[in-house]
């Protein structure tokens, strides 16, 4: 019998109009291609890449394009075959400007040559670390944590724990859901390569119980190996955040700025299991992700999207949107972004496209009631309309003592927010500023 730990705060969404009801049931199809794919070269947390093309350029589907900077860097690659148009800022989907590499596609979908790991039970951590960095796996989950920095395990850390985050608690989302009914075995593969080679005692793979079916497919593709349990969840949002996701696994608290590693647990997701599989098994880069297109759209679907894909495309594939349309996001709707517009290119990040109605467009923000709503809902035990209160009159020292550093952004306040107020964004706009004065104070120390 597993054991389950009730993480604090959360809520329930409802899954919406067109949520997962729809989508949860509908296969994985391949999307078009694209004529022309806008690739950042910056998808994950960490340095951005170097470009290693330019500007006329033929390329091949699978080839590099973009070279890993740094430590925490993941590589980039080409999504189509063809010309290089440009390297280029582009519009993403955070409203900022990042350089593209952008190709036009000759509809010839030429790969590179592909060179599968020759002996995968044998590959060291070392070597699957650069493998990973190198095929630009990332957390595609969202957070696009690249993979080689969680398999470069510190001489001093010891992991006894890998666990597997099938949870997706966003509503309307379903990629994941998908990606475990199609391909368990592969995700199963995936992990088993990451557990022998970093030598981890013991699989965790949690799936929220609203996926049963999922449940029962990954415990099929792990009957085999008594050492990976298939735990079914709470429904409870975020479930998916990776503290609350250890915490609910095993019991153990991640400390305030620390990471699992710290508690002896590495955190990885399906898909991220699912493209380490490829990679490994196949030789094969990231150079596309399953992409829920869903809500009041005229065909909702789970497209496996090539990377750098426009919004507009994907939209387009789906017959468009209804009239009662008002509102663009790009990722769920409780963590996503909404956008303004469509030409912004799919990343390893975007795990959705979701088109809203006006009911769920944002409403006018009211005074706060002191309800407390909001501090209830929290996993991390905030007061988020404290922090809210300091950020409208400026006392960023204050927020941060309030502990806005530690939101996960989540958005569990704002759902819960009775008046409506901005919470989130909050919390958000203060992380931004907080990080700011601390990179300014440390750029003024060194100058001394």
């Amino acid at each position: 019998m597993n054991t389950l730990y009730r993480f604090p705060g959360g809520i329930h969404p409802q899954e919406g109009k067109g949520g997962k009801a729809v989508t949860s049931v509908l296969p994985i199809v391949e999307a078009p291609l694209p004529s022309r794919v806008m690739i950042p070269l910056q998808q994950h947390i960490g340095a951005p890449c170097k470009p290693v093309v330019q500007k006329g350029d033929q390329v091949k589907v699978g080839q590099m394009i973009g070279e890993p900077v740094g430590f925490v860097s993941a590589a980039v690659h080409a999504s189509i075959s063809g010309k290089v148009v440009d390297c280029l800022p582009c519009i993403v989907a955070n409203g900022t400007q990042q350089t593209c590499v952008v190709i036009d596609n000759d509809f010839k979908d030429t790969w590179v040559e592909l060179k599968p790991v020759a002996n995968p039970d044998g590959i060291s951590a070392k070597d699957l670390s650069e493998l990973a960095r190198n095929m630009g796996i990332v957390g595609l989950g969202g957070a696009t944590f690249p993979t080689a920095v969680k398999l470069a395990v510190p001489p001093e850390k010891q992991v006894d724990t890998l666990i597997i985050n099938g949870a997706e608690c966003e509503p309307y989302l379903s990629a994941d859901h998908r990606l475990m009914l199609e391909h368990a075995e592969e995700i199963v593969g995936g992990l088993l390569v990451v557990k022998k080679a970093l030598a981890i005692k013991t699989v965790k793979i949690g799936i929220e119980q609203n996926k049963l079916d999922a449940i029962e497919v990954m415990k099929k593709a792990a009957s085999d190996h008594s050492d990976i349990e298939v735990i079914g969840l709470r429904t409870m949002y975020p479930q998916g955040g990776e503290k609350q996701l250890v915490y609910a696994l095993t019991g153990r608290k991640v400390r305030t700025g620390g990471l699992p590693l710290d508690i002896g647990a590495i955190v990885m997701n399906v898909g991220t299991c699912y493209a380490m599989y490829r990679a490994v098994y196949e030789g094969r880069p990231v150079i596309d992700r399953v992409v829920t297109v869903g809500g009041t759209v005229q065909k909702p679907a789970n497209y496996m999207a090539r990377i750098g894909s426009p919004v507009e495309w994907l939209l387009d594939t789906s017959e468009g949107v209804l009239p009662e349309t008002r509102m663009l996001i790009y990722g769920g709707p409780m963590m996503g972004m909404a956008i303004s517009r469509e030409d912004i290119p799919v990343t390893k990040g975007c795990s959705g496209i979701l088109a809203l109605d006006k009911l769920s467009a944002l409403a006018e923000e009211g005074p706060c009631i002191r309800c407390g709503r909001c501090a209830v809902a929290c996993p991390m035990l905030l007061s988020p309309a404290t922090i809210d209160r300091y950020m409208r009159k400026n006392m960023y020292d204050a927020a941060e003592a309030a502990g806005a550093m530690n939101c996960l952004e989540c958005g569990a306040c704002t759902w819960s927010c009775p008046a409506k107020r901005n919470l989130t964004q909050s919390c958000r706009v203060c992380k931004k500023i907080i990080t700011q004065r601390r990179r300014e104070a440390a750029a003024k120390k060194g100058g001394q």
